[in-house]
């Protein structure tokens, strides 16, 4: 088992569906299943107040330990949300172990005061959010570091510029991806007539290339 891992200590479910899955929770615990392998699902229910603690902490490789079953080392594949998208309803865990390549989603945290973001007008957009990897169980990263100090007006990050932490690690999401942006927004005057907004103003696109439009 991989030291590092917290356990999760769970209890076979025997009855399943949605009534039972309720009732589940009703009584403080989180309905969960555990699949892979090539052995059979397995339905559990654990201290839903623990979990949501590892959860919280951003924890995906748990030591899973069932009562009269051998402890497991599984990773969270999916958390699924209640219709306001507040409280986990429900847990998918995958069996996997510590020689085995996996494809996760790690999320992105921006770090740095953009030098862009001087520039009068200068807007920041990351439309991405977090990359896809494929990676060794043991070196699954919470979170990756994107540090936008050195970002200027007209620039962005791609995907494929970010430093993974290992090599071993490959990334899947295209590597030209825009991840992050910066650009000048459009300045709208008000028309002749006295005070009407142009609707056809819009922002500067981002793959225009600066150096074409100060050549017109």
């Amino acid at each position: 088992m991989h030291e590092d891992s917290p356990t999760l200590t769970a209890r076979a479910r025997d009855r399943v569906g949605s009534r039972y899955a309720k009732r589940s929770r009703d009584a403080g615990y989180l309905p969960a299943i555990v699949y892979g392998h090539g052995q059979d699902p397995l339905s559990v229910e654990f201290n839903a107040h623990e979990a949501n603690l590892h959860f919280a902490k951003g924890e995906r490789v748990f030591v899973m330990a069932v009562e009269g079953a051998k402890d497991e080392l599984v990773l969270l594949q999916d958390l699924q949300f209640d219709h306001l998208g507040t409280e986990i309803i429900h847990a998918d865990f995958r069996r996997v172990d510590l020689s085995e390549r996996v494809e996760v989603t790690v999320p992105l945290e921006f770090v740095g005061n953009a030098k862009g973001l001087k520039a009068a007008g200068a807007v920041l957009t990351h439309p991405v959010t977090e990359l896809h990897l494929e990676c060794a169980v043991t070196n699954l990263p919470d979170v990756l570091e994107v540090d936008i100090t050195d970002l200027g007006v007209d620039e962005m990050i791609t995907a494929g510029q970010i430093k993974l932490p290992k090599e071993t690690m490959k990334l899947l999401t295209p590597a030209d991806t825009r991840v992050v942006s910066i650009f000048i927004k459009a300045e709208v005057e008000d028309s002749a007539e006295g005070g009407e907004v142009d609707s056809a103003a819009s922002p500067e696109v981002i793959t225009e290339k600066k150096e074409e439009k100060e050549g017109d």
